[in-house]
């Protein structure tokens, strides 16, 4: 048995997800892409409007957009992001708003004690 590496499009995901966020009522859709030993990551997909509401944040986690722009708030600050931003997730309780239908990756890292 061997380990193979295989490249998945994340364009033809986001867009695949992209249809299912429409189509939900949370406007919301997501698929896990990686799973490592410390890493884990997920492309999410939320349509114009939608949004995660307020949580917890992840030890240590970024989130990058792929596609359209999302906004990333805590109770102290926002950030207005676009595709190609890719920003460190604050430690503290965020939300995530879809200010356009859009694509982004979130990564975690794993090894931390309480990810």
């Amino acid at each position: 048995m061997t380990d193979e590496l295989t490249a998945q499009n994340l364009t033809a995901l986001s867009t695949e997800l992209l249809d299912k966020a429409r189509a939900s009522h949370s406007g919301r859709a997501a698929k896990g892409i990686f799973v490592g030993a410390y890493l884990r990551q997920a492309l999410l997909t939320l349509s114009a409007g939608s949004e995660l509401a307020d949580h917890d944040s992840p030890p240590e986690a970024t989130l990058q957009v792929l596609r359209g722009e999302v906004r990333l708030a805590t109770a102290d600050d926002s950030w207005k992001l676009s595709e190609g931003d890719l920003i460190a997730i604050p430690s503290q309780r965020h939300s995530v708003t879809a200010l356009s239908d859009a694509a982004f990756i979130l990564t975690i890292r794993t090894d931390v004690a309480g990810a």
